[in-house]
């Protein structure tokens, strides 16, 4: 089994060439850059396996993955990252990729990981996959307090200050205040606006 390694970063790509290059049957080889990962790829003999880390110099997002992927006739080519997104993470995916590997994962669970790619299975970590992208996430969620953003979901929803105020167990005079606050941050004059706004924005 043939494995490229593609990270700018030496400790992390050390560490990988580390534990996979412990266990029986997997060759290594390794790159920083994206352009030195596509001479590899061309050159050397054929990998089962190139994991590119998503931001190395070079690497234009998912256009460089499609690129990796047809080089040759076609390559197993699996994203490797700690910042991507759960929504990149499955666009990789629907291109073709071989999966898509957080780089918080375990060792042990990351070797296992790419034995299964290798051998031409798909692999993403269910928990990754599964959990929501926090709203914080959200240029105008950025501009809110959670508080202020779970007034602005009651709004939205059509509740009446009484509503919110019950429902978050806060008076009525507290949820004024938030909505004073909120109108300002989102340049609106009315919960209607604001309601308008976060819809249009698809923020719940």
């Amino acid at each position: 089994m043939r494995v490229l390694i593609a990270d700018d970063h030496d400790l992390l790509r050390d560490t990988l060439i580390a534990f996979l290059g412990a266990e029986d049957g997997i060759e290594l080889g390794s790159a920083s850059t994206f352009e030195e990962a596509r001479t590899r790829i061309q050159e050397d003999d054929p990998y089962n396996l190139v994991l590119l880390d998503y931001k190395m110099p070079g690497m234009r997002g998912l256009d460089s993955l499609s690129e990796a992927i047809s080089m040759k006739g076609g390559q197993r080519v699996a994203l490797i990252s700690g910042q991507a997104t759960r929504q990149i993470a499955e666009q990789a995916l629907s291109l073709g990729a071989a999966g898509f590997i957080p780089k918080t994962l375990p060792a042990k669970s990351l070797v296992n990981a790419v034995k299964f790619m290798a051998m031409g299975e798909q692999y993403a970590p269910i928990d990754f996959m599964t959990t929501p992208d926090e709203a914080e996430a959200h240029p105008i969620a950025q501009l809110l307090t959670k508080r202020e953003l779970e007034v602005l979901q009651g709004l939205t929803s059509g509740k009446s200050n009484k509503e919110i105020a019950r429902d978050l167990d806060l008076t009525e005079p507290t949820i004024k205040l938030h909505m004073k606050t909120l109108y300002r941050k989102l340049e609106v004059n009315n919960r209607t606006q604001a309601a308008v706004i976060a819809r249009d924005a698809n923020l719940f």
